[in-house]
């Protein structure tokens, strides 16, 4: 059986992706620490929260997302989680996990924020996580920042709100989703399939 972990970093309720997960037939295990014992088959970092606080409690898990990251095993940043992948933020001081060159944004006072709802994915690099998933998909999201990554290469999909902001990244076997996928209907339900079966091929 396929084992992910869920990465509680102290920030928002990850009782949504863990019942998503289940459903697939995932082992989930939420801790705030890795443990070095345990081979997971995937990580997720999950969403909702500010920069500042996850970035000081992720501190104790970088060895391993490093670790990860340079082995090319998956991982799965949503939201917020997808933002540490990045250098820094608008948000607040403290460095992300530099997995991609860039930094988070704050959208400009010309759209109201948060962004909260629907909204659709242009698919610009076709991922494996997208497989399935039609260009135009809707999904849902609840943000008032975006990632401005220095390599367009990793651009997924982009999105439309004032601005065309990146809303998927993907190198490798890192995944990033700027929405929530386990609040987005058939196509984020698909999106996390997908990454379950890139977690079971490893």
């Amino acid at each position: 059986m396929i084992k992910i972990a869920i990465l509680d970093y102290g920030v928002g309720n990850l009782f949504s992706i863990q019942t998503a997960l289940k459903k697939l037939g995932v082992t989930t295990i939420v801790t705030s620490e890795l443990d070095t014992n345990l081979e997971y088959d995937g990580i997720i970092l999950p969403g909702v929260g500010g920069w500042k606080h996850a970035v000081k409690r992720i501190q104790v898990n970088q060895r391993i997302l490093n670790d990860y990251y340079e082995n090319n095993k998956p991982i799965l940043g949503v939201c917020l989680g997808m933002q540490l992948f990045f250098e820094k933020s608008a948000e607040g001081p403290g460095d992300g996990l530099g997995f991609f060159e860039g930094e988070i944004m704050l959208f400009s006072n010309d759209v109201k924020v948060p962004h909260i709802g629907w909204n659709t994915l242009k698919q610009n690099n076709k991922d494996r996580i997208l497989d399935g998933v039609e260009d135009q998909s809707w999904a849902y999201f609840v943000h008032s920042l975006y990632p401005k990554p220095v390599d367009s290469k990793i651009i997924s999909t982009t999105t439309d709100y004032g601005i065309e902001f990146t809303s998927m990244v993907n190198k490798n076997n890192i995944f990033g989703t700027q929405f929530h996928p386990e609040k987005s209907g058939k196509a984020g339900a698909r999106i996390l399939e997908n990454f379950v079966s890139v977690c079971g091929k490893l």
